[in-house]
């Protein structure tokens, strides 16, 4: 009888989750082909599961799940037929098998309570796909009004109201923009300006009279209808496994292969019906498109809050980019423009000028005539001119008027998107002491020290390589390569920075989340914002070392001819060439933002996902000359399952707040940086835009209220960057000195006489023992001084070689450039952020006329609930006094 009841409840179970399977044949219901909906062609699949399946012969493909019911049965019962054949085979069989019934008693219990909890499900095992089944999801009506409410979802209530734009000349000027940038406004529905507005109301079963309920199909969308059904997913246990198992948990163990909400159709092809994917493809991931706004209102419709505010902010930021890029070209081209007129180049230029120049590493390398930096002094000014100065400060201000204009977009999403007064709650995950998490912090800090001293450690490699290859090639015979050794050396070694940057990017990544998980955070969210701090930190340093090295300390520890500081004893600090570090600065950082954005965020951004979409295809078993054909069959969620998984929005974030630190942190050095970065930027919207539309499968639609922690790290990155540009002013370029002789040592008050001014002398006999250059006779002429940059004392001086007054005089300038820069910058930068307002006026307004609007639907609705029962008690008062009833054989008396 045992047995018995058992087939019948496996029986059972597997009609429930094939209702309907065989009641209708795909080809007759366009929606069921297409993978859309059930076989029933009426209940919409909201969300798919997969799982591996064993490989059967198609004569056994249709028993399959009985087979494996059975089996299963007598697996918990413990009669295993005895393996045949190898011993070995049959005990790595036996293994297997026991470990597959696992996994599948995992899912019967976990797609019994799924149904337990409301959701409709469906199985399909035959596909075409090999050895995949899928588990089609389905929320009706009663589940989804349960779920919103308790995710307080605000939906659109009947009550609607005229949306005021502000002033009518507020008004008409906003008309005017718009007619004015029609050509560049996507052509969707979601996009065009609204005069009037839905109310909003967090959903309520007992208020369903408030919302417009007349097409129950499409009041939640298909986005609200997959996160509903991914809250219930969330919520629901495996309790009979060894460990209590979410759906994390159960993709985590392999007991289903993914989980995703499906596309809502395909974006090209002859019969792709209309549907809002297709018109993403066409209206926002076409190339074609790369001068129109976003369809920001479609992508939050499809896509949902969280990723709509990143492609929000990504466009604000690109928006912004623009003026600060013809800023930047007009300070380079005042550069070109002004190369000819620029007194220390034509100086360093003049034949006339028979300056000899010390040795630029020992032994090897000979004297040199300073006419030999011509060219690299000329293209230094290109970059150290007054102009940069200005464009410093100008990028201060740029990035705090960012900072305010994102606040006040944000908040007019905020108000269209019904998300005022939303807070994400989320429940702790886990609750540990600070004991407990005492080891995971100390290993977390331990981590990430060591993390940085490795950057620390290839940046000195790097050093090491560039001093040694320097001397190596000083010392070949031929002429070609002796003059070319500057150039070599510094692109190679930039090249091998860059290199090295993007293998250590992908390791940081790694490390970072691993620390993340040992921390056991209490939240998911604060899980997110700790991965992304650790990331950035350990991303930013590897990017910025190789360049703050350059900006600030390259030069500045070589010592002095006669007295030279050695690495390892034997190799010479390197120096910078005479026009500056600023020249180098600015190879280091063209190559390091250049080589990011065009390898790694690009590149790697359109190759590894279809590398990964080939490698699924290959695993699959699925021939290539059937592909073609078997693709036009794929079911949607088929299709869907061979997409790359969502990875989350750090990836795309973290790349650009990157970007923003080339842009602004040493743009002194670099006023091309910002154009680049826009040039990258149009080209990333559309890469971003096609791999959501086409390449990924449909992430959960995330609600959200901002940006979250990049906001902060923004302002962080603003902050450090005015400090950063005052050192690289004062330091790096030449700006400071030249300011200080002109107004306190120039004769004239002009700049004549700057480059001697700057050379100080040194006397060849001073040399230490072995020293000295093997072939001092290479400018035919005998040296007895050579000159080197530096302010110290000549060699006749009573303090020979000592530092200057002038070295002195120098330096208090330019700390005190330092600190008057960072704090006039910061003081307009903060003027900028209290003159604007972090919400704009027709928001505050629109927000508040919301708030008195609900107020009285709802006064209203209980005067209406007063008026009932008062009519209600009033019927009850005139109602005719009831006779008493008869009962027979009673007597009445008269």
């Amino acid at each position: 009888h045992g047995e018995l009841g058992d087939a019948v409840l496996q029986v059972s179970h597997v009609h429930l989750y094939t209702t309907l399977l065989n009641a209708l044949v795909p080809e007759e219901n366009t929606h069921c082909r297409q993978g859309l909906y059930f076989q029933d062609g009426q209940r919409r699949v909201d969300y798919v599961l997969t799982y591996h399946i064993k490989k059967q012969s198609s004569s056994r493909r249709h028993s399959s799940r009985l087979t494996d019911n059975a089996f299963t049965r007598s697996l918990r019962r413990g009669r295993v037929p005895p393996p045949k054949g190898d011993p070995e085979v049959g005990a790595q069989e036996h293994s297997l098998h026991y470990h597959e019934d696992d996994k599948r008693f995992c899912r019967d219990e976990f797609e019994s309570s799924l149904m337990e909890m409301g959701l409709e499900l469906e199985k399909d095992e035959h596909t075409k796909t090999p050895g995949v089944g899928f588990v089609k999801i389905h929320a009706p009506w009663h589940v989804l009004c349960r779920e919103a409410e308790f995710m307080k979802l605000k939906m659109p209530t009947k009550k609607v109201y005229e949306v005021k734009q502000g002033s009518n000349l507020v008004e008409k000027i906003n008309t005017f923009i718009t007619k004015l940038t029609e050509p560049l406004h996507p052509n969707v529905e979601e996009n065009r300006i609204q005069n009037v507005k839905h109310l909003s109301y967090p959903f309520s079963r007992e208020k369903q009279h408030l919302f417009d309920l007349s097409d129950r199909d499409s009041f939640f969308d298909s986005k609200t209808r997959s996160s509903i059904v991914f809250e219930v997913l969330k919520r629901t246990k495996c309790t009979k496994s060894k460990h209590s198992m979410g759906i994390t948990s159960l993709l985590a163990n392999g007991v289903y292969m993914a989980a995703y909400p499906l596309h809502d159709g395909d974006t090209d092809g002859e019969n792709a019906e209309p549907n809002d994917r297709k018109l993403l493809y066409e209206e926002w991931a076409s190339y074609s498109v790369f001068y129109k706004y976003q369809p920001v209102g479609l992508i939050r419709k499809y896509f949902g809050e969280k990723i709509g505010l990143y492609f929000a902010w990504l466009g604000v930021y690109t928006q912004m980019l623009i003026p600060a890029s013809l800023v930047g070209v007009i300070v380079f081209l005042y550069g070109c423009a002004t190369v000819d007129d620029d007194i220390p180049s034509m100086e360093i230029c003049d034949k006339r000028n028979n300056i000899t120049m010390c040795p630029l590493c020992d032994r090897a390398c000979s004297y040199w005539k300073l006419i030999t930096a011509c060219g690299t002094a000329r293209a230094s000014h290109l970059f150290d001119n007054p102009a940069t100065v200005f464009f410093s400060i100008f990028m201060a201000l740029w990035a705090a008027m960012f900072m305010e204009h994102w606040k006040r977009r944000q908040m007019r999403l905020n108000y269209i998107w019904d998300l005022t007064g939303f807070e994400d709650e989320e429940p702790e995950k886990v609750k540990l002491t600070c004991k407990d998490r005492l080891p995971a912090y100390m290993t977390n800090l331990v981590m990430m020290l060591f993390m940085i001293g490795v950057t620390f450690a290839i940046v000195f490699g790097v050093i090491v390589y560039r001093i040694s290859t320097t001397s190596a090639l000083y010392m070949s015979s031929n002429p070609t390569t002796r003059s070319n050794v500057r150039l070599t050396v510094k692109t190679t070694a930039a090249i091998i920075n860059l290199v090295v940057i993007l293998i250590l990017d992908e390791v940081y990544g790694a490390v970072a989340r691993w620390l993340t998980i040992l921390e056991v955070p209490k939240t998911d969210k604060s899980f997110e914002e700790r991965l992304i701090f650790k990331t950035f930190i350990l991303k930013f340093v590897n990017a910025f070392t190789p360049i703050i090295y350059i900006a600030f300390f390259r030069g500045r520890l070589v010592g002095r001819p006669g007295s030279y500081l050695y690495v390892f004893e034997s190799y010479r600090m390197e120096e910078c060439a005479h026009g500056g570090c600023l020249m180098e600065l600015c190879i280091q950082l063209s190559i390091t933002m250049l080589g990011k954005q065009l390898i790694q965020n690009n590149l790697f951004e359109i190759g590894i996902p279809k590398l990964k979409k080939l490698i699924r295809y290959i695993k699959s078993k699925r021939r290539a000359f059937q592909e073609e054909e078997q693709d036009k069959k794929l079911q949607r969620y088929e299709t869907d399952h061979f997409l790359e998984p969502f990875a989350g929005l750090t990836p795309e974030y973290m790349e650009m707040i990157i970007q923003f630190g080339f842009v602004t942190l040493f743009v002194a050095s670099f006023p091309l940086a910002p154009l680049f970065a826009l040039l990258n930027n149009i080209i990333e919207i559309r890469l971003d835009a096609k791999k959501f539309v086409v390449e990924l499968r449909r992430p959960i639609a995330a609600r959200a209220k901002d940006i979250g922690i990049w906001y902060n790290i923004l302002r962080g990155i603003s902050k450090v960057a005015v400090i950063i540009n005052a050192f690289v002013i004062s330091f790096t370029s030449d700006f400071i000195p030249r300011l200080v002789y002109q107004y306190m040592y120039s004769p004239d008050g002009s700049m004549h006489g700057f480059v001697n001014h700057t050379l100080s002398y040194f006397n060849v006999s001073d040399f230490q023992e072995g020293k000295d250059p093997l072939e001092p006779t290479d400018l035919e002429y005998k040296v007895e001084i050579c000159r080197y940059k530096d302010y110290r004392e000549p060699p006749w001086s009573p303090t020979p070689y000592e530092i200057s007054k002038e070295f002195w005089t120098v330096l208090a300038v330019k700390l005190a450039f330092v600190i008057v820069f960072q704090n006039v910058v910061m003081l307009m930068s903060d003027v900028v952020d209290w003159i604007i307002p972090d919400i704009p006026k027709d928001i505050s307004v629109q927000i508040h006329k919301e708030k008195i609007l609900m107020v009285e639907l709802f006064m209203k609705e209980e005067q209406g609930k007063m008026q009932t029962l008062e009519s209600k008690d009033s019927c009850n008062n005139h109602s005719p006094v009831p006779r008493p009833r008869s009962f027979p054989n009673s007597h009445t008396n008269d």
